[in-house]
């Protein structure tokens, strides 16, 4: 059966500066690089082709992509481009430091901030200059579904429609599929997949730059998951 592997970008600039990023197009770190480029050499050695490729329209995770596909001598193959799985957005808080905030709302609150299913950060408002609804990008979007913030919950609801038309029809005619994402909209599919509860969902990490590996049966239950460690 087919199998579907999920990776997280590489160090991104504002990982290493312990900033929140969500929809901030920040580019990979030098680390990032090498980890994407290790996470190819991995997927080589692995054995694994690709049929489809998916990924964000940030670019962190567009050049994660990119080096996993070269690395692995797979850089011909087809690759869509989705804002359904871009990361989370962490409304007003993008841009602060993830440090200076807890010290100002204590480590608690910007612990369920960033771990919680369901609760949402404070919201980014649509006339503030960050605001994605002002991103050319997103421009053939509707702007009311621009989001001002997320959570994990709201971001699995706009993750899975693209799951259902474009992924699991994939996996389901055999076909093996790479995504390239970002932390937590990989953690809402993972979610999906392995059938985590609301509660312990907020202990699963993904490492950047780590391969994790899928398989399913012809009924796209998981029957085994593996990952491809640095």
């Amino acid at each position: 059966m087919a199998k579907l592997v999920l990776i997280r970008h590489g160090q991104s600039e504002w990982n290493l500066s312990n900033q929140f990023t969500g929809w901030v197009d920040v580019d990979l770190s030098e680390k990032g690089v090498e980890e994407a480029k290790a996470a190819g050499k991995k997927v080589k050695e692995a054995g694994l082709e690709f049929d489809y490729a998916y990924t964000s329209v940030l670019k962190r995770a567009i050049k994660t992509l990119h080096y996993v596909l070269e690395e692995s001598d797979q850089l011909w193959v087809p690759e869509t481009k989705t804002w359904r799985l871009n990361e989370r957005h962490y409304g007003a808080l993008q841009g602060l430091n993830k440090k200076e905030t807890a010290e100002k709302y204590g480590d608690d609150q910007v612990h369920i901030w960033r771990r919680s299913y369901d609760v949402l950060p404070p919201l980014l408002s649509a006339d503030d200059e960050g605001s994605a609804v002002n991103d050319r990008r997103y421009a053939d979007l509707d702007p009311n579904i621009i989001p001002g913030g997320e959570n994990l919950k709201v971001t699995l609801e706009r993750v899975m429609p693209f799951w259902e038309d474009q992924i699991a029809p994939k996996l389901l005619d055999g076909k093996n599929v790479i995504i390239a994402a970002h932390g937590n909209s990989l953690r809402a599919l993972s979610k999906y997949i392995e059938r985590i509860s609301d509660d312990d969902i907020m202990d699963l990490e993904m490492a950047t730059g780590e391969p994790v590996v899928y398989d399913f049966d012809d009924k796209l239950n998981m029957t085994n998951k593996v990952k491809l460690g640095k």
